[in-house]
């Protein structure tokens, strides 16, 4: 097994810091990817974050009211050693498909 820590993102233009609101999850539970983890305000808005990745939640970093700045480490997961590098997938780069309709105009003389 090995452990992930996901760090606070960046979540607005200037802002360099969040207050943890309320966990979602605690140690030892088992969360899905794109779960809700935690509850965060900045000055601009409160939102709740969704896990990037399942796994087990080995540790969470600050309680309610604590501030967190941006790029420290917000929560730590437990993951299979193969998983351990991957956190989510890479869109495949396609041509955008496009339809187009031809109709015949017809000349009335």
């Amino acid at each position: 097994m090995a452990e992930i820590s996901f760090p606070l993102p960046d979540l607005g233009e200037g802002l360099i810091e969040a207050t943890v609101l309320e966990w979602l999850v605690a140690p030892g539970d088992q969360v899905e990817r794109n779960q809700p983890l935690v509850e965060v305000e900045t000055t601009k808005s409160a939102v709740e974050l969704p896990s990037p990745q399942a796994g087990k939640v080995v540790r969470i970093h600050g309680g309610p009211g604590d501030k967190i700045n941006v790029g420290e480490p917000l929560i730590v997961f437990e993951v299979p050693d193969n998983t351990a590098g991957i956190v989510g997938t890479v869109p495949r780069e396609e041509a955008p498909k496009r339809r187009v309709r031809l109709s015949a105009v017809l000349d009335e003389d």
